[in-house]
């Protein structure tokens, strides 16, 4: 080889959709068809927006086989490696795609089939045909929900009490579930078997997200102070500051409620099914990148205060607590096991970890309600500094001309006031 072209294969420029092989798309299409389907030729089409996904991308692989003689074709959703220069993220890039392929592959059929042996369905999730873990080209091909009516609420709306009751009840038939599971083996601990549970990018340092937090507590200030009337909160953000480390380890640690968590459940990693009059009906769960083993509290916070407005969430709590209980609860009922905890111990639960809703109010809020023309591109970032900055900058420049930023963020410094989390 010439030493230009030598130049030339070495400077090609990787791209995510560029990771899918033609050999992943045949171990996809034979897992879903059956060994007979025969490939005959398959494309990349991207179809999502920005602000649609922020730890990986997201594209489809368009496939046409034939099968008995008859010419088909299928699509399949592929989360892919982002191939971007912020070499923070390579460490927990590879940690993420494993939690998640590892979730599809090795643990949903085990909580499924204690499911059913009870006589409930099987978790709302799409069907996972192939993963591929090799670092630096991690691929995941799973089944395409939009031909079945699920599509994507706008984040910027904040979901109403229709959306957030299906999720809730899917929540609670995964956290019900895994209790179920771990009942098989009283002895031996979930994550021993599925060890992929442990890692929590967000509660351990070495994944150097202690920067970011530490960055958007800080953007959380001046947001604070921008919008102004509210020093007391502006007081206790910089305290929480000095234990930050600490909190998110204990909160987002081992629990005395132990249950299988998504890790990562807000508005866009969650599909709606809607009925003729545009109510939603049913619910798939997306996205299990940082599932952990830990309290069922941490993943209801994570979705009330990234996903919700002021005015469904503060009245609804009880409520919403409600519905999560009774859902878990008939899992258990079904089962003939004992609850793990009463109303009143989930929301003793629920109130004890409610730091982490400012925490990731912070952390999510701003970003999520920009316009998608507004939205940083990752992707162009050289490092994590450039990035986090440009967030900032982003965010600050959008406060005069994005009505929803403002309330959104205050309605969750109000009510840390209102129960006494803020002092």
């Amino acid at each position: 080889m010439s030493k230009p072209a030598e130049e030339q294969l070495a400077t090609k420029v990787v791209t995510p959709q560029s990771l899918v092989t033609e050999e992943e798309v045949k171990a996809a299409l034979r897992l879903d068809k059956g060994s007979d389907a025969l490939l005959k030729s398959w494309s990349m089409v991207d179809f999502t927006k920005k602000g649609d996904n922020y730890a990986c991308v997201v594209s489809s692989v368009q496939v046409q086989y034939s099968l008995n003689q008859e010419n088909m074709e299928v699509v399949y959703i592929a989360k892919l490696n982002p191939c971007r220069h912020v070499k923070e993220f390579d460490g927990m890039t590879v940690v993420l795609f494993r939690k998640e392929s590892e979730f599809y592959s090795n643990l949903v059929p085990e909580l499924n089939s204690v499911l059913t042996e009870v006589g409930q369905k099987s978790l709302r999730f799409p069907k996972c045909f192939h993963g591929c873990l090799d670092k630096n080209k991690e691929v995941i091909l799973l089944e395409d929900l939009r031909p079945h009516g699920y599509k994507m609420f706008d984040r910027r709306r904040g979901l109403d009490v229709a959306h957030i009751t299906l999720i809730l009840k899917e929540l609670g038939r995964l956290h019900a579930s895994s209790r179920l599971l771990q009942a098989k083996t009283p002895d031996q601990d979930l994550t021993v078997t599925h060890d992929f549970l442990v890692p929590d990018v967000m509660a351990d340092e070495s994944f150097g997200l202690r920067d970011v937090f530490d960055r958007q507590l800080d953007q959380g200030i001046e947001l604070l102070e921008r919008f102004g009337g509210y020093e007391r909160s502006i007081a206790w953000v910089k305290s929480l500051k000095l234990e930050l480390a600490k909190l998110m380890t204990k909160h987002l640690g081992r629990s005395k409620y132990n249950v299988v968590c998504h890790g990562d459940c807000w508005n866009n990693n969650v599909l709606f099914r809607y009925n003729d009059d545009g109510e939603p009906v049913e619910v798939m769960l997306l996205d299990l990148q940082i599932n952990r083993f830990s309290s069922p509290a941490t993943d209801l916070i994570y979705l009330m205060y990234t996903s919700l407005n002021g005015e469904v969430r503060i009245p609804n709590v009880n409520t919403f607590l409600d519905i999560y209980y009774d859902t878990f609860n008939t899992v258990m009922e079904a089962a003939g096991m004992d609850m793990i905890f009463t109303r009143s111990e989930l929301l003793k639960e629920f109130r004890s970890m409610s730091v982490l809703g400012a925490i990731y109010a912070m952390m999510v809020v701003p970003f999520m309600l920009l316009e998608p023309e507004d939205t940083p591109d990752m992707d162009k970032a050289e490092n994590m500094e450039e990035l986090l900055l440009e967030v900032k900058q982003k965010t600050m420049a959008a406060l005069d001309n994005n009505p929803l930023i403002k309330p959104r963020f205050l309605s969750v410094f109000d009510e840390m006031m209102n129960i006494g989390i803020i002092p």
